[in-house]
């Protein structure tokens, strides 16, 4: 085993770093009190390569691999979840997935501008009785010859109104149950295609999540991903990866979060000392550091099993569980040793806190990985 970074990851990693503080730090309380969109930041990011970072370079992608990816990942989520989120989607769920799944003509046409930063893209799975759920998709997509009917309604979409293209999951045959799902690739302005209001979320604000409507969209056959009812596969192969990136957030979450309060304790003075010089404060940062290495390592193992082409399902559904478990953990403590200054925005670390409940929910909340786990452990 060796646990030294390359000196293209760390050169990836420091990159990252420096768009993060110069570019995603100012105005990010701003932003988040105002639950505004980080449009420019985004575009940089894409003209830096960080929107299609895995992606195959004959497409505009970096060809970079997942270890690349999650460094990446940790460092802008230190400052910046919501920013950090729409970087994932893009990468490990809709890049990915055309890149793997999808044919030359859909390359060609999508993906070359998901890749630069051009276009956005939404990965709609989840619906009001289909989140944890996958299999009991309401949403339709009725085949009619040379394209599909597609009917139905998803729920926290994030992307939802800034995305271009939506990988959209949908039940063609519901007799054939999960193997009646097919996936599609549906434009934003399609004739039928409505974008809800923007959900009021408690953290991850500048992100934009909406639910999307379906009425009767006329969606092209050359648009779905696959083979008839491959839908479902698709969806879970591809939120497989999704979750290592989504672990990755957690653990920057987690890591500005201890950051901050590390620098915080050096200055901040009680009872004639720094507070670092207090039991009770070091204390509380040992663990924390120990709880972030510790997820780190799971994030690292997750990463390289899928590099190396090894199965990932495990690996990646414990590095999530544990360091969502981590964020949460790690946040509150960093409030704590910050005390009445850890409930005010411009100390940053209230944020970091909010932002750190979603890793525990979406793609896949903790029990869903629970279940991985489980059913992976007990097969022998």
């Amino acid at each position: 085993m060796d646990f030294k970074l390359t000196e293209e990851h760390e050169m990836i990693r420091q990159a990252a770093k420096d768009f993060a503080k110069n570019e995603l730090l100012p105005g990010v309380v701003e932003r988040d009190n105002k639950q505004e969109f980080p449009t420019e930041q985004i575009k940089k990011l894409g003209e830096l390569g960080f929107m299609g970072m895995m992606a195959n370079p004959e497409y505009g992608g970096g060809g970079m691999d997942t270890v690349s990816y999650v460094l990446a990942m940790e460092e802008l989520s230190k400052i910046d979840a919501s920013a950090s989120v729409v970087v994932s989607v893009n990468n490990s769920l809709v890049c990915w997935g055309l890149d793997t799944y999808g044919n030359h003509e859909q390359k060609e046409k999508y993906l070359t501008k998901l890749t630069s930063g051009e276009a956005i893209g939404a990965f709609c799975l989840s619906e009001p009785e289909a989140g944890s759920d996958a299999t009991s998709q309401k949403t339709t997509a009725i085949d009619h010859g040379d394209h599909y009917i597609l009917n139905g309604t998803k729920n926290w979409i994030t992307n939802g109104n800034s995305a271009d293209y939506h990988l959209v999951i949908a039940q063609t045959d519901r007799e054939k149950k999960h193997r009646g799902i097919n996936a599609f690739i549906v434009e934003k302005g399609w004739e039928g295609f409505e974008i809800g209001p923007k959900e009021d979320k408690m953290g991850i604000r500048g992100s934009d999540t909406h639910s999307l409507i379906f009425n009767d969209v006329k969606v092209p056959k050359e648009n779905r991903i696959g083979e008839d009812g491959f839908g479902f596969k698709f969806a879970m192969k591809t939120l497989s990866g999704g979750r290592i990136g989504i672990a990755a957030q957690a653990l920057g979450i987690a890591a500005g979060a201890y950051e901050l309060a590390l620098e915080y304790s050096k200055t901040r003075k009680a009872f004639g000392t720094e507070i670092k010089n207090h039991q009770a404060i070091a204390f509380k940062l040992a663990d924390m550091h120990t709880q972030i290495e510790a997820a780190r390592l799971l994030v690292m193992k997750a990463a390289v099993d899928k590099d190396n082409g090894d199965n990932y399902d495990l690996s990646g559904a414990m590095a999530k569980l544990y360091a969502s478990q981590v964020a949460m953990d790690v946040t509150t403590e960093a409030v704590q040793v910050h005390g009445g200054n850890g409930y005010v925005k411009e100390y940053h670390v209230e944020r970091l806190m909010r932002d750190a409940k979603i890793t525990q929910i979406y793609e896949g909340t903790s029990e869903i990985q629970k279940i991985v786990i489980s059913r992976t452990i007990l097969q022998d």
